[in-house]
C-alpha cells in the first residue's frame, strides 16, 4: 500500500506537482487574513488566575465565573505530578484576579490559589522578539542553502516550502483554536529546521542522483523521507496523547500540522519543481 502511494507520487506530472501545494497555500494565506490566530497571555498581556484542587470541567469553570463577574475567560484543565486536578483560568488586560478568585472560593473554598498578570509592555515585546527569531532563522536557514547549493530555483524552492509549512501550520493553528504563545512560536521555529533537513535530502539525492531516471532517483528519496516523517509523526501523536500539559499538546500539535505541510511541500511541490528543472535541463 505505502509502495503504491510512493510509486504514484514518482509517476505524478510535474504541473500537478506545483500546482496543488500551492493552491493550499493560498488558501492558508486567506485563513490568516480572514482569522489570524489568537494572541496567548504571554504576548497579547492579562491575567491568569491557578486554581489547584478543583475537579470540575472547564467549561463548567468557565460559565460559572463569566455569569457571576461577567468577564470573558478562558479555563484549561491540568493535571499536576501527583495527579491532583487543577485549572488555569485566562482573562483579558485589565480584568480584577481578585475578583475572579473570590467568587472561585465561594464555589471552591478547599481549593488554592495563585495569580499572575503580564502587561501588554511585555506583550508587545515578547512579540518583537518573537518575530525577529523567526527571521533571523529564515535568513541563516537562506545563507546557509544558497551557500551550499548555489543553484537559484532548487534553493528558491527548499526556502518557499519553509515559509508554506509555516503559513499552512499557522492557519490551522487558527482554525483549531491554538494560540499563538512563546511556546508556539518556538515549535514554529522548530519547524524551520524539520522542513530544510527533507528538502535538502531530496535536492541532494535529485541534483547529485547517481540514477540516470529522475523519477527512480526521487523514489529512492522518498522511501527514506517517508519513513522520517512517520516516525516523527508517530513520536509527536504519542507525546500529545500522553501529555496532561496544555503547552506541550499545543507544541506537538503545531509541530504535527507542520509536519504534514512538509510532507506536501517537500515531496510534491518542491519534487514537481525539481521534475521540472531537471528535464528542462535534460532536454538542452
Amino acid at each position: 500500500m505505502e509502495l503504491k502511494f510512493l510509486k504514484k507520487l514518482a509517476e505524478m506530472e510535474y504541473k500537478k506537482m506545483i500546482m496543488y501545494p500551492l493552491i493550499i497555500f493560498v488558501a492558508a494565506l486567506l485563513i490568516i487574513a480572514v482569522k489570524p490566530p489568537t494572541l496567548g497571555i504571554d504576548l497579547a498581556g492579562g491575567v491568569v488566575v491557578t486554581a489547584q484542587g478543583i475537579n470540575d470541567s472547564p467549561e463548567n469553570i468557565e460559565k460559572y465565573v463569566q455569569d457571576k463577574t461577567g468577564i470573558s475567560v478562558r479555563a484549561e484543565g491540568f493535571s499536576s505530578l501527583s495527579g491532583e486536578k487543577g485549572v488555569n483560568i485566562y482573562a483579558p488586560v485589565g480584568s480584577s484576579p481578585e475578583e475572579i478568585i473570590k467568587v472561585l472560593e465561594e464555589k471552591y473554598p478547599k481549593a488554592r490559589y495563585a495569580q499572575s498578570e503580564v502587561q501588554p509592555t511585555f506583550g508587545k515585546l515578547a512579540q518583537r522578539q518573537g518575530i525577529k527569531a523567526i527571521g533571523y532563522a529564515f535568513l541563516g536557514m537562506a545563507v546557509v542553502v544558497f551557500l551550499f547549493f548555489r543553484i537559484l530555483i532548487p534553493s528558491g524552492t527548499i526556502i518557499f516550502s519553509a515559509i508554506s509549512d509555516m503559513m499552512i501550520a499557522l492557519s490551522l493553528m487558527s482554525l483549531t483554536g491554538i494560540e499563538l504563545s512563546q511556546a508556539t512560536i518556538a515549535a514554529l521555529l522548530m519547524l524551520i529546521g524539520y522542513s530544510v533537513d527533507s528538502n535538502i535530502l531530496l535536492t541532494t539525492k535529485m541534483l547529485k542522483r547517481k540514477e540516470k531516471d529522475i523519477e527512480k532517483a526521487y523514489f529512492s528519496a522518498v522511501s527514506t523521507g517517508f519513513t522520517m516523517s512517520t516516525t516523527t509523526l508517530g513520536a509527536l501523536f504519542a507525546l500529545w496523547a500522553i501529555s496532561t500539559a496544555q503547552v506541550i499538546d499545543q507544541i506537538a500539535s503545531v509541530l504535527m500540522f507542520g509536519l504534514l505541510a512538509d510532507f506536501m511541500n517537500t515531496w510534491v511541490l518542491n519534487a514537481g519543481v525539481l521534475k521540472w528543472y531537471l528535464g528542462r535541463g535534460e532536454k538542452q
